[in-house]
């Protein structure tokens, strides 16, 4: 499995595993745990859930499926923007934390910008890792000018500064090309991607198809592969089965040829100008 560095010099699986929607129903929970315990076995170790995802039903759940291998596993998890006070970002994440049955999280994003200064935020999220119950922390669905002015990890030479910044990219969603993927780059801060085969609206595309069938693959799987292309991203696809997450697994290691990527961005193209961040 390929890996990504974040700026404090810390690495992840540039594959790992998403939890939206996981946790709600009481008939598939077993399967859901047995999805994510697949994906640890394959590699797959950084799991990403937050407070929002079931009301915290999806942390429970992920806190059962790691037990017994918690410390293989890079855990990440999100607070609420309207719970982002300086004391309300350290509350939620010990509430976090005991949904997860864990004493830490290696990343504690900010799910969306939301109506408390960033800066008192961002307190509250070094208070938590001077206390060691984060291992770094970031931002999620921030647009590249919300960034600006923020200080780097990289360049502060400390797990001070954002370590990734997740937001919705994939094939139909390429305005992070524009200028958030590079300025991302520049900065040595991977970015997650969420939803990147767009929760499987992508299936059934005939340029995918076609690429598909020359690979001997799947259309979800190239299309995954294409989001996995860029070296400073991270795809963390959501699989309920574990027969789903081995597929998601196997996109790891499709190499794209030119013919390929240049039959899928003319199917999708590239962002001529900048455009907003979007969101699911």
């Amino acid at each position: 499995m390929r890996s990504v560095t974040f700026p404090d010099g810390r690495t992840a699986p540039a594959l790992g595993q998403g939890t939206w929607y996981m946790g709600d129903s009481a008939a598939t929970r077993a399967e859901e745990i047995d999805a994510l315990r697949t994906g640890l076995d394959l590699g797959m170790t950084l799991v990403d859930t937050a407070e929002m995802y079931g009301d915290g039903a999806a942390e429970e759940l992920v806190g059962e499926a790691v037990s017994g291998r918690r410390d293989g596993v890079f855990l990440v998890s999100k607070v609420l923007p309207y719970n982002a006070s300086r004391a309300g970002v350290v509350a939620a994440c010990l509430r976090s934390l005991r949904r997860l049955q864990t004493d830490r999280l290696e990343l504690y994003l900010l799910h969306w910008p939301g109506p408390y200064p960033l800066e008192e935020s961002i307190a509250g999220f070094e208070q938590l890792r001077e206390a060691g119950e984060i291992g770094g922390w970031g931002l999620s669905n921030f647009d590249d000018g919300e960034l600006r002015g923020l200080p780097s990890g990289r360049s502060q030479g400390s797990a001070a500064g954002p370590q990734t910044n997740q937001i919705l990219y994939n094939l139909t969603r390429r305005g992070p090309e524009f200028d958030l993927l590079r300025s991302a780059r520049e900065a040595g801060m991977p970015v997650m991607a969420y939803s990147p085969i767009e929760q499987g609206r992508l299936l059934g595309n005939p340029v995918l198809e076609g690429i598909a069938a020359r690979h001997g693959t799947s259309d979800a799987q190239i299309a995954l592969a294409w989001v996995l292309r860029q070296d400073h991203v991270i795809a963390i696809p959501k699989s309920g089965s574990a027969a789903h997450v081995r597929e998601n697994r196997a996109a790891v290691d499709i190499n794209l040829t030119p013919q390929d990527l240049a039959e899928l961005d003319a199917a999708f193209p590239a962002p001529r100008a900048p455009q907003p961040l979007e969101m699911l």
